[in-house]
């Protein structure tokens, strides 16, 4: 059965659900579609991708063999750091399209703040103004980094994705996000797998009184903090558990608690190793 999945409106007036799929290091094409179908079986209908994930491709065939309109599917990819600068960015955006196998994109996002975003972003407002994405973003930037591009840009990024989990709650950031009316999108709403985040007591007695697992409890705690998530699974019964956070919410004191697990420990690569950022545009 469907869940009733709410929509975060953004700042360029585009209605965007507040839960979807992602697919990072989904790498083969049976694993792609049975996700993506059992998902959308589930209510799911934003799809999170990215040229670098080397899944766009199946992606698309998975959404062409779906009974699902398009226009009812928000579908993301990403630019990756070695397509940088202006005419760079609108050839690695038609050869995402042409993978995805759409006439337009939902959301276009510049993976990370590596040189050359400035130019970046320019085209992407370019295509953006074309009609070719409906709304244009950002992923894995800092503060300063916004600041750079909102002082060189009219147009204001939807959206930063960025790792966001309990012990990695992004306080700082979020207050940011929303000051700027830049919708917070979590990657990584789990943590990976990558801490024990999962059996802490505060989240597993919660979970206990509500009858959820702790990773829904999780997910629900995003959601009422207004946080857009993207939990990736090739399980079905897991696509459908994460999907079933719609039926309860987090008291404020259940909020309170889960905000003092936060230990601002980051799990995956920082923004601002500009070293890691100049390895990934080599080509």
């Amino acid at each position: 059965m469907g869940q009733k999945i709410p929509q975060v409106t953004l700042n360029n007036g585009v209605k965007m659900p507040q839960f979807g799929l992602g697919v990072f290091k989904v790498d083969n094409a049976a694993d792609i579609k049975n996700s993506i179908k059992w998902a959308l079986a589930d209510g799911y209908r934003l799809i999170d991708t990215a040229m670098i994930y080397g899944n766009e491709q199946w992606v698309g065939e998975a959404i062409k063999e779906s009974a699902i309109p398009r226009a009812e599917l928000f579908v993301t990819s990403k630019l990756w750091n070695a397509d940088r600068g202006y005419e760079e960015t609108k050839a690695a955006f038609a050869a995402s399209l042409k993978r995805l196998g759409l006439d337009y994109l939902d959301l276009y996002l510049i993976h990370w703040p590596a040189d050359g975003y400035l130019e970046s972003w320019r085209a992407m407002v370019d295509l953006y103004h074309e009609g070719k994405i409906r709304a244009i973003g950002v992923s894995n930037f800092e503060p300063h980094h916004l600041d750079d591009l909102m002082a060189h840009s009219d147009v204001v990024p939807v959206v930063n994705q960025i790792e966001t989990h309990p012990i990695f709650q992004q306080k700082e950031l979020h207050r940011y996000l929303t000051t700027h009316k830049i919708a917070h999108e979590a990657w990584g709403p789990l943590g990976q797998g990558k801490s024990d985040i999962l059996v802490n007591p505060v989240l597993t007695k919660i979970a206990a009184k509500y009858g959820k697992t702790a990773a829904q409890v999780v997910l629900r705690w995003h959601i009422d903090r207004g946080v857009i998530i993207i939990p990736k699974s090739i399980h079905e019964q897991r696509l459908a558990e994460n999907a079933n956070i719609f039926d309860f919410s987090l008291t404020e004191e259940e909020m309170q608690a889960i905000a003092k697990l936060d230990q601002n420990k980051r799990l995956s690569r920082n923004p601002d190793d500009t070293e890691w950022l100049k390895k990934t545009q080599e080509k």
